[in-house]
């Protein structure tokens, strides 16, 4: 007999277990990310905190591909993290797409583990804050390849510009 893919419901506070440590810090060929915010979270490594910048850098640096979708300007903190490695902002590994129509929040990683819910990449979002900064999040992860499939198609769709000549937006666009 054959075992039926899980969803797992998460919320709150393990999103950052979850998602950010198990997910995208376990990234071995691939993280496609959409948010509707980008900002700079930091990532735990000890007792110390260090940007998400900095770990995608590393992740790139050991071949992982990086698509990071957003529908908003990225905040200053983390264009400032961005810059201080210019190297990755040349990347053929690493691109980031704005489209002000993008508002869905997800994180597949290797095409196989995805995060949807509410979480954009923020401190807030998926960080790993205090309950007393942190925003009341839900979501779900899954292997599932029935849901992995169209949500990966989605984001390659926005990211292909399908929706682009359609969208009322472009003016807005990069």
């Amino acid at each position: 007999m054959t075992s039926r893919p899980t969803i797992e419901f998460i919320e709150n506070e393990a999103h950052y277990a979850r998602v950010v440590e198990e997910g995208i810090v376990a990234a071995r060929e691939s993280l496609r990310i959409a948010t509707a915010n980008l900002k700079n979270l930091h990532v735990l490594r000890g007792k110390r905190s260090r940007s998400i910048v900095d770990l995608f850098a590393e992740r790139v640096d050991r071949g992982v591909s990086i698509r990071i979708l957003h529908g908003a300007k990225p905040s200053g903190p983390f264009a400032e993290a961005l810059a201080a490695h210019p190297a990755l902002g040349r990347h053929e590994r690493f691109e980031m797409l704005f489209c002000p129509r993008t508002h869905l929040k997800m994180v597949l990683v290797d095409d196989r583990l995805l995060y949807a819910g509410s979480a954009n990449l923020t401190g807030a979002g998926l960080g790993a804050k205090s309950p007393a900064r942190r925003n009341f999040e839900a979501g779900f992860l899954t292997e599932d390849p029935g849901l992995v499939a169209p949500w990966r198609d989605l984001f390659l769709r926005i990211w292909n510009g399908e929706y682009c000549e359609a969208c009322g937006r472009r003016e807005h666009c990069e």
